[in-house]
């Protein structure tokens, strides 16, 4: 009795095609098999070790014969060209695997998504590779990166989408776009995880950029995938509509992992509008909310307080910083008011005053263009000793000792006018951020309150400073003044002057 064992449209390294491994359980359940025929080596498979443990161990061991028709094969016969057979059909899988990859690669250089489509996209159907928003999963991402971007995490948004019914990527894909097994489909779930919620978060993908090559087989043997460095990714950066802008994408990296559970159905819990942007200047660490309760009273005694001060913490902060909240709160209120409230002229001046305070690395009092006229004149003047030594007016020394001055002043000239440039390209980033900043802020009128929207969407990062007492106090109370310097950190431009708060005997807050 003879049996027939087909892998069509499966590739000849891989040894787990289900007709291959059919036949090694027939093997298994009839020891009566004696033969086996394929039309030539290349059929068994195309990877040496493996092709060359079957024919020439395997098969025997069983005491099966093996033949391969069309290579002159056989299994009880002597054959030292077996190895080069079998190697020469690897070096077919070796150079089929190298063809992909450049194919691949040139793909991707183009911008063209030879992937699986993102969650909130799909495939053109007009345009080979590209890429466009899928109008039944688009709206979710866009809902992940606001909720992210107000400081909502990715547990939250996890619980948010899951109670409005959104369709999780794994089951949109079983219900409308890949064929999965049934094992494979009984993995959906209409609830959503935080990991999926983080992975959308981590994708620029969804900025428009086309970003593939993250991960690679160790091999062409292999199944097995490790993970790619991120500057060696594929990035090709506008290939298609992005979902989100870099503002949301950047809020949403910033405050991704950042401790964002919503405590208001804790009354005992003081909810801070500066979660994750107060740090402590001396030690770098985060501040959090502390204090205590007296005859009642909470906000009077609601303190930041950098966490980093008990003395079992990993990175003791000898000097922590501490702050009313209340004092905080009103001048970051009043600083925002000031800043929304400035007129054009006074934003010009602002603008002025911090491009002259930048830090510059170079100043001269020669412009570009005369820089470059020098540089014209260098060149004329070096052509023109190259034509006075042809016509035999000056000799090779003489020649030699010119050119290498002129070469010495236009190799200092173009040092000097890329410094310049480099200043210059400096100067314009900066005035871009602070033009981007200001036309952001007026937008707002006034802040009556702060929430943490208001705070994030302006400040990046708050530092507080140690208490420094007056002369002879060690201790801040009721009656003894003391500074402490407040560093505001804005977006997009930095901070623009440190703001000392100074307390008196006179003024009874602290």
């Amino acid at each position: 009795m003879a049996n027939e064992f087909v892998d069509d449209g499966y590739s000849g390294s891989n040894f787990d095609r289900p007709g291959f491994q059919k036949m090694l359980s027939e093997i298994d359940k009839h020891p009566e098999v004696t033969l086996i025929i394929t039309k030539d080596l290349s059929r068994l498979g195309r990877n040496m070790s493996e092709s060359s443990y079957y024919a020439e161990q395997y098969f025997v061991e069983k005491g099966i014969r093996y033949l391969a028709i069309n290579d002159g094969f056989d299994s009880d016969k002597v054959d030292i060209m077996t190895p080069f057979r079998l190697a020469t059909n690897e070096v077919y899988i070796r150079d089929t695997s190298n063809k992909v990859r450049s194919v691949l690669k040139d793909k991707r250089e183009k911008g063209e998504y030879c992937a699986c489509p993102p969650f909130g996209y799909m495939k053109d159907p007009n345009k080979k590779g590209a890429l466009i928003p899928d109008p039944k999963t688009a709206p979710i991402v866009q809902t992940v990166f606001e909720l992210a971007a107000q400081g909502q995490s990715a547990r939250a948004i996890a619980i948010t989408l899951t109670q409005k019914r959104c369709i999780t990527p794994l089951k949109y894909r079983v219900l409308y776009r890949d064929d999965f097994c049934e094992k494979g489909a009984e993995r959906a779930t209409d609830n959503w995880n935080h990991t999926t919620v983080k992975r959308i978060l981590k994708n620029p993908v969804y900025l428009g950029h086309t970003v593939l090559g993250k991960t690679k087989k160790m091999s062409f043997k292999s199944k097995k995938k490790i993970d790619v460095p991120q500057e060696d990714w594929a990035v090709t950066k506008n290939t298609h509509t992005p979902l989100v802008n870099q503002e949301q994408f950047d809020l949403a990296s910033k405050f991704m992992g950042m401790n964002t559970k919503r405590w208001e159905e804790n009354k005992a819990c003081r909810i801070s509008v500066f979660n994750g942007v107060v740090f402590c200047k001396n030690c770098g660490g985060a501040m959090c909310s502390g204090g205590s309760v007296y005859n009642g009273e909470r906000e009077k005694y609601w303190y930041l307080c950098c966490q980093n001060i008990p003395d079992r913490s990993k990175h003791h902060c000898e000097h922590g910083a501490r702050i009313k909240y209340a004092d905080l709160y009103k001048i970051v209120k009043e600083e925002l008011n000031a800043l929304v409230s400035l007129d054009d002229n006074e934003i010009k001046k602002l603008v002025k005053k911090a491009l002259d305070a930048a830090p510059k690395v170079y100043s001269s009092s020669r412009s570009a263009s005369t820089i470059k006229n020098r540089l014209n004149t260098i060149d004329s003047m070096m052509l023109k000793l190259y034509e006075d030594n042809v016509n035999g007016l000056i000799n090779d020394e003489r020649l030699h000792s010119m050119s290498d001055a002129l070469n010495a002043q236009a190799k200092a000239l173009n040092e000097e006018l890329e410094l310049m440039t480099s200043q210059s390209k400096t100067q314009e980033k900066l005035e871009d951020a602070y033009t981007a900043f200001f036309k952001l802020a007026k937008s707002f009128t006034s802040f009556d309150e702060l929430t943490p929207e208001v705070v994030r969407t302006f400040i990046d990062r708050i530092e507080i400073g140690e208490k420094m007492l007056e002369k002879g106090k060690k201790v801040a109370s009721h009656n003894t003044g003391f500074r402490q310097e407040i560093k505001i950190y804005y977006r997009f431009i930095g901070d623009l002057a440190p703001k000392n708060i100074e307390y008196t005997k006179e003024n009874k807050s602290a």
